[in-house]
């Protein structure tokens, strides 16, 4: 047993002991237990979800190369980046995984731009986050459209701003292309699943932290304030997006418990955060440079939320 799942094992064992005595206790406090009901069904609702996400994302990291990827992709870059962000749609992954991909696809001569698209599509339109999304938002279809439209077309939009605009030499390190020559297999496979879903299911609780706290902490008033001003809404979303981190097969069930605001502010919050949130901008400094993550995340913020207002103001209406 790796010294990760050791240590994840003993925290699980910590939890129970200390829930179990302190149970009676905390239930006797309604907001408290309040607080607790709707953690729990945040957190349960994505994890099923979550595990999906990981294992595929495990396999990818395992049997699919970044070689294979580029095969497929031309070398004519406005068609690259096209094919690049519908890639997204059939190599899912969490965010933590599209970087390191992206890094081996330049490293093996794909365009910087078709890359940088598929970073910015493969965690957002994939089928895991859409099947997501369709059960976290039952009965309104227009969401899951709204999702994928407004996410690919920031992908796209920021694929060919880097091909127009961007700064080539801004890219100073990328993984070396023996990252991907180890060896394959499924003890690799176990590795990457154990690490991808004990990082995704860390931000996942830290997300339904937050979204207990708001239900439970903010006035009802404050809520109804916001949902009234839609643009205060949308700021809103699409900082705690980046803030909260919450992996994008988990993120519409954070999103649909936000039942108070309406849907554009919480479609805001599903385009933003696989796009740009603050583990995210972080792998981007390691593994492409400061320079690049600070000025490529800031255009990607903009972008994100001027798509995501244009396209959900057009099919979910002003609401």
């Amino acid at each position: 047993m790796s010294r990760g799942t050791l240590a994840f094992v003993c925290l699980l064992v910590l939890g129970v002991l200390i829930a179990v005595p302190f149970n009676a206790r905390l239930n006797a406090d309604e907001t408290v237990a309040t607080a607790a009901t709707i953690f729990a069904g945040v957190f349960l609702q994505a994890v099923p979800f979550l595990v999906l996400g990981t294992v595929v994302s495990g396999a990818i990291a395992t049997w699919v190369t970044p070689a294979m990827v580029a095969r497929v992709l031309p070398r004519q870059t406005a068609a690259a980046i096209g094919v690049g962000g519908l890639a997204g749609a059939v190599l899912p992954g969490c965010e933590c995984a599209s970087v390191p991909v992206a890094a081996r696809l330049m490293d093996r001569g794909v365009p910087q731009a078709a890359a940088l698209a598929f970073l910015l599509s493969a965690p957002a339109i994939n089928p895991v986050v859409l099947v997501s999304t369709a059960v976290a938002f039952p009965g309104e279809p227009r969401m899951v459209a709204a999702r994928f439209g407004a996410s690919l077309l920031t992908a796209l939009v920021m694929g060919g701003l880097w091909a127009r605009y961007g700064d080539p030499s801004l890219i100073l390190r990328r993984i070396s292309p023996g990252d991907d020559d180890g060896p394959r297999g499924w003890p690799r496979f176990a590795e990457a699943v154990r690490h991808d879903f004990i990082e995704s299911a860390a931000y996942l609780a830290l997300g339904a932290v937050a979204v207990a706290a708001l239900h439970v902490v903010v006035p009802d008033w404050l809520f109804e304030k916001v949902a009234g001003q839609m643009l205060i809404g949308i700021a809103l979303m699409a900082v705690l997006a980046v803030v909260l981190a919450v992996c994008s097969e988990a993120d519409a069930f954070v999103a649909a418990s936000l039942s108070m605001l309406p849907l554009l502010p919480r479609l805001v919050f599903l385009v933003v955060g696989p796009v740009v949130d603050l583990k995210l901008i972080a792998m981007q400094a390691g593994a492409f440079g400061k320079r690049f993550a600070a000025r490529f995340s800031t255009a990607t913020f903009l972008v994100a939320i001027a798509v995501a207002t244009g396209v959900g103001a057009a099919i979910l209406g002003w609401r």
